[in-house]
């Protein structure tokens, strides 16, 4: 099982949390999309979609971190990260979602180059961008979260899909400068999250292709 990913890249992360998780051997192939290697023509006839992460599982190839994570989740279900009770299901869906689709696209490095580069946005307002959208998803999210009565997790007592996706948005947040005190059960899921092996060990500190 080979892993296409970029050391900085949220939605490597969540992929690699899920493997470290699940405990699965897997071969890291890094993909430096500063450096748009993600758009070069051998790599996009794998993956379409012209991101990472890309999961190839004998052949199988996969883009996109949610359905990465759903495939494995379903050909490994322990531990389960996708819970089969409907409103269990349903709130960590829903979290993730908020954090994958609603939160992540803006923030993205294809964005923030966009802005730049195309739009000619300084730098400062380039920034004012970014704190404005993680201010905004993580209002969202921390009333989420109230209503879960979350805890060390976002949803339940065990780790989810909705954990695997937080912490990495959250890692980035911090990393660009945004202030989330005003987010307690966000700062104490991403807290907890991170003593646990799978999360350390997927941080981007700790991968082969890790930049200052």
């Amino acid at each position: 099982m080979d892993l296409y990913s970029f050391f900085n890249s949220s939605t490597s992360y969540r992929v690699r949390i899920v493997l470290g998780l699940k405990n699965l051997d897997f071969n890291l192939k890094p993909v430096n999309i500063r450096v748009m290697e993600h758009k070069e023509a051998g790599y996009v006839a794998k993956n379409p979609g012209a991101s990472v992460p890309l999961l190839d599982d004998d052949g199988f190839e996969l883009g996109q971190s949610l359905a990465i994570i759903d495939y494995l989740d379903a050909k490994y279900p322990e531990p389960r990260l996708i819970p089969q009770a409907l409103q269990q299901r349903a709130r960590v869906l829903e979290i993730s979602n908020l954090i994958s689709c609603d939160m992540h696209p803006l923030n993205n490095l294809r964005a923030l180059r966009y802005l730049v580069k195309e739009l000619g946005v300084s730098e400062e307002a380039k920034n004012d961008w970014y704190k404005h959208w993680i201010a905004e998803g993580f209002q969202s999210l921390e009333k989420m979260l109230e209503r879960t009565n979350s805890g060390e997790f976002c949803v339940g007592g065990q780790v989810s899909l909705a954990d695997c996706c937080l912490v990495p948005q959250a890692a980035n947040a911090l990393r660009m400068g945004c202030d989330l005190s005003a987010y307690p059960r966000v700062l104490a899921v991403y807290e907890h999250c991170n003593t646990l092996p799978a999360f350390q060990r997927a941080a981007p500190a700790q991968q082969p292709d890790f930049q200052k």
